[in-house]
């Protein structure tokens, strides 16, 4: 429904900022796809489907990973992109634009897609069944050779340590940027006579540090969890995906998975709140078909 209501562009958003919040919400979609109903919900529903042929999974393991990436990268750029708009005015111009939207999200996706071809090759068979590989397990190896240490390094570094840090820092500069800046446009007015009125500019700006925080500020809380079971790997002696679920890091672990998983299905429901045009929009795609029944039924 996101994807449909942005694709009108009838929200009072610019092409650029339209561009970013549609890929996001692809890439959300992706997430949920290869993660809940192809990894998780399978094996309740389908357990002895082929989506547990050994390379199936690693190659859903591989597109679920790269859909993450992405996922969160586009939530920097569009951090990025709401962090120039509102402190580099020189830069605004040229960089805040449809254009260069449509630079960065194709860059950001083929990144994540090259980030995590390794990730299919981490993986071995867990059992074998008539003469099959099923299912997939982290090989031992991974936590041991240089190689795959080094990958794991920077894996954890790209995603999720540094999206963590940018996306911490630019929203302190922007808020700190409009807090001034709110202060000082204040300060002119107080001494105009604007009989009452809502100075339009300050209302557009929390307009978008509303949109910009809830957006950025729930990626942090979901994955939050997350980060920590992805640092903790380095320091002590645990393993992803392991089976044993009585043990404190598997449930941090699932539960971190969990968490992350919410964080592709809030950003909707962030647009409905923050956006009323989002809402008006939505409203409309509900009520056509009932609408249109309305009409069949009266002919």
């Amino acid at each position: 429904m996101a994807i449909l209501v942005l694709c009108r562009g009838n929200c009072g958003l610019s092409k650029g900022i339209t561009r970013y919040l549609l890929s996001m919400a692809a890439a959300d979609l992706m997430v949920l796809i290869f993660e809940v109903i192809l990894y998780e919900i399978k094996d309740g529903y389908f357990p002895y489907s082929f989506l547990n042929y050994t390379p199936v999974c690693s190659l859903n393991l591989t597109l679920l990973f790269a859909s993450l990436d992405c996922s969160v990268w586009l939530t920097v750029m569009f951090t990025f992109d709401r962090f120039v708009a509102i402190r580099c005015q020189t830069l605004r111009t040229r960089y805040c634009n449809e254009k260069t939207a449509n630079v960065v999200v194709p860059m950001v996706s083929f990144a994540s897609i090259l980030q995590n071809v390794p990730i299919y090759f981490i993986y071995e068979r867990r059992e074998m069944i008539n003469d099959l590989p099923w299912s997939c397990f982290v090989k031992p190896s991974f936590y041991t050779l240089p190689i795959w240490v080094a990958y794991l390094w920077l894996d954890t570094i790209l995603t999720p340590l540094m999206p963590f840090l940018l996306i911490i820092i630019l929203n302190a500069l922007t808020i700190r940027h409009i807090v001034l800046s709110n202060r000082a446009r204040c300060g002119l007015r107080r001494g105009k006579d604007v009989g009452g009125e809502r100075d339009p500019e300050i209302v557009n700006r929390r307009k978008s540090i509303t949109l910009l925080l809830s957006i950025s500020g729930s990626f942090v809380l979901l994955w939050m969890v997350t980060f920590v079971c992805f640092i903790s790997v380095h320091f002590i002696d645990n393993q992803f995906l392991e089976s044993n679920y009585k043990d404190p890091f598997t449930i941090a672990e699932q539960s971190g998975y969990m968490l992350r998983c919410l964080s592709s299905c809030t950003n909707t429901f962030i647009y409905a709140v923050s956006q009323s045009k989002f809402r008006k929009e939505l409203r409309k795609i509900i009520l056509r078909p009932l609408e249109l029944l309305g009409v069949a039924i009266r002919a």
